[in-house]
């Protein structure tokens, strides 16, 4: 028997980045259920229904039976997509109290936080920025002087004044970056809404798309990645007069290039550091300036902080290179800055011949609870480049005696051999 296709429902609202759909063409949930049974279809898919008709006790019903609350459909919608394209705040304050992520992304590239700013749904936008969703805008390709650029559009009506002329200042700075292993910065709209920023094209996708199809990598492969995110990042903190802060490395800001190099990305929230200051916010960081799961706990506790931010995400994206795993990957990701600033760290699962040659050394240290006592991206280079020496130095060396060769009798070989030698330079044959 055929298997059946996944579901899709027709929704009052589609998501704010789909093309125009035929509602009528497609396979919809309301149709093939006419008659209101709705027993027989799959939870993940009714979850949906539920959420689109509003049915909050039927909700809260399938969820307290184990129902996924972050089922996709096939379009890669989840149940917050439909919730914040409906506007319903109760529907969306239940399944994020029951563990829904706040960030996915529909096959359009849309978030939940996306759509609810394209229906003005202004209850759900402030819901959803409570609990950590980021004002990431969204990304196209287009071209530009007869090349492929990444163009990336941010919302209008939720930039003031202050954040706009702190925007175009940034980026003053950034078009004059220069570095193989930084995106290059190509221009920027500023003077229209929306705003948008241009850069280099990289079809490769990112670091975060990589480690979902390859899982944990080899210690060569993670070292020579984190040489090249290490080396991006030391050119920012080295920027003078003012080095520059990412402040949201994390893997999907990090992009792969046609020669299997990373690039640093998304300076969306990078901050200006004058020469031997703190950086101290005014206000408490909000969720959406920062991925939760790579923040380092003093921007958690809103203290000062550093260009050493930045050192502390990096040592979760190597072990995550390593391990296969986001840090505390079995936790919600608002849980995990908790964690850090409680002292708690991933686990090492790894064997430790894989975390040899100094290397979960310098991961603890990179982590380390006191921003002081995390080593520089300038100190971090050599010392990766000493590890991945190692680790290819004993690949290099490492010999396996062929089958034909072990029976051979070597003395009896190697004399025959000089006799023949010395018989080829008497005749003067080669």
């Amino acid at each position: 028997m055929e298997a059946k296709a996944p579901a899709r429902i027709a929704l009052w609202k589609q998501s704010s980045l789909a093309p125009e759909r035929d509602h009528g063409s497609c396979d919809d949930l309301a149709g093939e259920n006419e008659d209101g049974d709705l027993d027989e279809i799959e939870p993940g898919v009714k979850l949906m229904y539920l959420t689109n008709e509003g049915d909050l006790d039927g909700i809260k019903e399938l969820l307290d039976s184990g129902t996924d609350v972050n089922f996709r459909d096939i379009d890669d919608r989840t149940a917050l997509h439909v919730a914040a394209c409906q506007g319903s705040s109760d529907v969306v304050k239940a399944l994020l109290e029951n563990g829904a992520q706040v960030n996915p992304q529909d096959r359009w590239g849309s978030t939940p936080l996306a759509d609810a700013i394209h229906y003005n749904n202004h209850d759900i936008i402030k819901l959803l920025e409570k609990h950590g969703a980021k004002h990431s805008g969204t990304f196209q390709i287009a071209s530009w002087r007869g090349i492929k650029v990444a163009v990336k559009t941010f919302w209008e009506g939720f930039a003031d004044e202050d954040k706009v002329k702190a925007f175009r200042d940034e980026l003053d700075l950034l078009q004059k970056i220069r570095h193989p292993n930084v995106v290059q910065f190509l221009g920027a709209v500023t003077q229209s809404s929306p705003m948008m920023i241009v850069t280099e094209y990289l079809p490769k996708g990112d670091l975060r798309e990589f480690l979902k199809i390859r899982g944990a990598l080899k210690p060569v492969t993670a070292l020579r990645f984190a040489m090249d995110i290490a080396r991006g990042m030391n050119y920012l903190h080295e920027n003078k007069p003012e080095a520059i802060i990412h402040q949201d490395l994390e893997p999907s800001n990090i992009l792969r290039d046609d020669s299997r190099h990373l690039k640093v990305a998304d300076f969306g929230v990078s901050k200006l550091l004058k020469a031997a200051n703190r950086i101290k916010e005014d206000k408490p960081l909000t969720f959406h300036d920062t991925s939760r799961r790579y923040m380092a706990p003093e921007l958690f506790r809103n203290e000062d902080y550093d260009t050493k931010v930045d050192v502390f995400s990096f040592a979760l994206i190597l072990q995550e290179m390593i391990e296969g795993f986001q840090p505390f990957y079995v936790k919600p990701e608002n849980e995990v800055p908790k964690l850090f600033a409680a002292k708690e760290r991933p686990p090492f699962r790894a064997s430790a011949k894989v975390y040899a040659h100094g290397l979960k050394e310098l991961i603890e240290e990179c982590w380390s609870e006191k921003p002081a006592d995390r080593p520089t991206f300038k100190q971090i280079i050599p010392r990766l480049e000493a590890i991945y020496n190692s680790f290819s130095h004993k690949r290099r060396w490492k010999v396996r005696p062929l089958k034909c060769f072990q029976n051979l009798d070597w003395k009896k070989d190697m004399s025959n051999l000089g006799s023949r030698s010395r018989s080829s330079r008497s005749t003067g044959s080669i």
